[in-house]
């Protein structure tokens, strides 16, 4: 007994040391003398467990608890390994037995915490979590697990409380640091996001996850070079990483190098072909190249892999709208309701599925841009003709605007709350109109114009630009900058200068945001007046146009305002259009010209014949406006034949 004991210690020093196989060596020695010592059966099961040998730790560990059926501690390591062995239901009930066995065993509740997360039963999991630190305050597993469980939950404030916690019981704990700012990230706090990140490269420098997070952080600022060399340098690190080939791809992409960003998309698929978001950030890219087909193949592959990837159905409904398939179109569009970037209210009340009304009220709610508003109001008489009562519900700076839009019985100002304070019995956001009515592209609502602008406004601008005897044109060079897709819906004021060369012009900048400073250098000869700070809302800006001979801008809010009071506007469109501009045509079904043919009201639509070619656009344009001033007809553009699709998305 003497030597076993002797042996018992020199095993257990070797197990504490690490030398694991010098140590079993021991435990069996003692074992072939004793049989029945618990505590070598015990901690047999528990050094083959350290080993990843399984089946023996289940062995040694399952006759450990028959020779001592309160064994707390075998309980609890036997449900760790039924849990590497992905026995999750033996790995619980094992988990649990500890936690009856000794209610306060943080370490089994922070088990059994993560076999029910791994099970996806995030709730029970971070009941589990919480009571692990309620035994044991400072168990930093615990509340490092309760964070990554919340953040799957969507509860991202509480993550960051959470992975806080962590950090202060733990400062170098790379990985919170590296999931706080995923998180921070999510949240909009992108500085700080920058912050997390970096602090967890100093404490790790080698932790790839840290280095494509921070990409992630700097694509979101649109610093796509420092974005690339994280996401590259996460490759280094880890040549494996397909998350980080992916978000390579996306960088790449939003530069335009679509090539390289293909290459990378296919470097994640042939690593991961089970990745649903790698299949459809490659489908956005074929999509932009012009191959429709593959890009829809691609989007149905990553929906195939990933039935619910709301993204991969959004972007197959943009490429079958695009194509003018509406009818498969339309029921995907409803996806864009579910992705990340778009703020799904949790309404009380249902969704309309296109019912008779009889009377109800139904609250029409606009959810995206401001142009997507003013081209979508148009359906608003037919929802009044469903028998109901309109409240429409849409940013201040409409408001004016749409007071006396037709179909609207009351107009109501959007709120971040989920429910605004009227009364209404339904709801239906105002771009699932089209499909709810199943617009095909002979039965677009299109007659023009359907908003009628203040006449009192209107004498107030003409009696303002009455002096001006030139021919008047209204221009605008740049979207929203906060939007996605920015850089395909941008041009630059300089890249108007070509149609200053023609006399007898005088140009307005209808232009609002960073861009508008831009007329503080025009292009040489061309005379401007900036109205930005006269343009209170789209009131005033319809007002003014109504004044003017013609509007010529990129694709912004400014083009769809111009069509809806029918006055004649020139879109400039990137060689990825939005999907509302449809391919290969010089005009608009949302907003016609006249009998089809040319003339000045209507919309006429200038496209890239190169990806990012604004100047050969422009030269269309001046060709077309100089027609213009000599037959007061407008020319209808040439069109090239290739096709581009929407810009990248992630």
């Amino acid at each position: 007994m003497t030597n076993n004991n002797y042996l018992f210690q020199e095993a257990l020093k070797l197990h504490q040391a690490g030398e694991l196989t010098a140590a079993a060596a021991f435990y069996h020695k003692i074992l072939n003398k004793q049989p029945g010592h618990i505590d070598v059966i015990f901690l047999l099961g528990t050094l083959y467990l350290q080993l990843e040998n399984l089946d023996i730790a289940t062995t040694f560990l399952k006759k450990a608890i028959a020779l001592k059926p309160d064994h707390v501690t075998a309980y609890n390591n036997l449900g760790t390994a039924f849990q590497k062995q992905c026995k999750l239901d033996e790995a619980i009930a094992s988990y649990r037995r500890a936690i009856a066995l000794k209610p306060d065993y943080a370490e089994a509740q922070c088990n059994l915490g993560n076999a029910l997360k791994e099970q996806g039963s995030l709730d029970k999991a971070a009941v589990n979590y919480r009571q692990a630190i309620l035994s044991k305050p400072d168990y930093v597993d615990a509340h490092y697990n309760l964070g990554n469980t919340l953040k799957e939950q969507r509860k991202l404030d509480k993550a960051v409380e959470s992975y806080k916690r962590t950090i202060a019981l733990k400062p170098d704990y790379a990985m919170a640091h590296c999931n706080l700012g995923s998180v921070l990230q999510e949240l909009g706090k992108i500085d700080e996001a920058i912050a997390s990140c970096k602090l967890a490269i100093t404490l790790k420098p080698d932790y790839a996850m840290a280095h494509c997070n921070l990409g992630s952080a700097f694509q979101e600022l649109g610093r796509l070079d420092e974005a690339i060399t994280s996401y590259r340098k996460a490759i280094t690190l880890n040549p494996d990483y397909v998350v980080a080939h992916s978000n390579l791809g996306s960088a790449l992409q939003e530069l335009g190098r679509l090539d390289e960003a293909i290459t990378s998309y296919r470097k994640a698929i042939r690593l991961k072909p089970d990745y649903a978001m790698a299949h459809c950030n490659l489908g956005s890219a074929l999509q932009e190249l012009s191959k429709i087909e593959e890009a829809i193949e691609s989007y149905n592959r990553a929906i195939v892999l990933k039935p619910d990837e709301a993204i991969a159905h959004k972007n197959k409904s943009i490429a079958l709208l695009l194509i003018e398939n509406f009818k498969e179109g339309w029921p995907e569009y409803e996806w864009r309701l579910r992705t990340k970037d778009h703020s799904l209210r949790d309404f009380q009340k249902p969704k309309w599925d296109g019912a008779p009304l009889n009377g109800k009220f139904i609250l029409v709610h606009a959810e995206q841009g401001f142009g997507d508003t003013i081209q979508f109001v148009r359906y608003l008489p037919m929802v009044k003709s469903q028998g109901g009562h309109v409240i429409f519900e849409c940013r201040q700076n409409l408001f004016r605007l749409l007071k006396n839009c037709a179909g609207i019985d009351k107009i109501i100002e959007n709120i971040s709350t989920n429910e605004p304070s009227v009364q209404f019995d339904i709801h239906i956001p105002l771009l699932s109109l089209p499909g709810i009515f199943g617009t095909t592209l002979d039965s677009i609502p299109s007659d023009v114009p359907y908003i009628t602008v203040d006449s009192r406004l209107v004498e107030q601008w003409r009696i303002r630009l009455e002096h001006d005897n030139n021919f008047k044109i209204g221009i605008v060079w740049a979207g929203n900058p906060t939007f996605k897709n920015y850089h395909n819906r941008s041009c630059s004021l300089a890249d108007f200068a070509i149609l200053s060369e023609i006399p007898g012009l005088s140009f307005y900048s209808l232009q609002k945001g960073p861009a508008s400073v831009e007329t503080n250098n025009p292009p040489e000869g061309m005379k401007i007046i900036n109205l930005e700070n006269e343009l209170n809302d789209f009131a005033d800006t319809a007002a003014v146009i109504d004044n003017l001979d013609l509007i010529i801008s990129t694709d912004t809010a400014v083009v769809h305002l111009a069509g809806a009071i029918g006055k004649p506007v020139w879109t400039l469109l990137h060689s990825a259009p939005d999907w509302r501009w449809l391919l290969n045509r010089d005009d608009s079904p949302w907003y016609p010209r006249p009998n089809g043919l040319a003339g000045r009201a209507g919309m006429c639509l200038f496209r890239q014949s190169k990806l990012n070619d604004w100047s050969g656009v422009f030269e269309q344009v001046k060709e077309a406006l100089l027609y213009e001033l000599t037959t007061k007809g407008c020319r209808q553009p040439k069109v090239s034949s290739k096709q581009y699709a929407v810009g990248s998305i992630k």
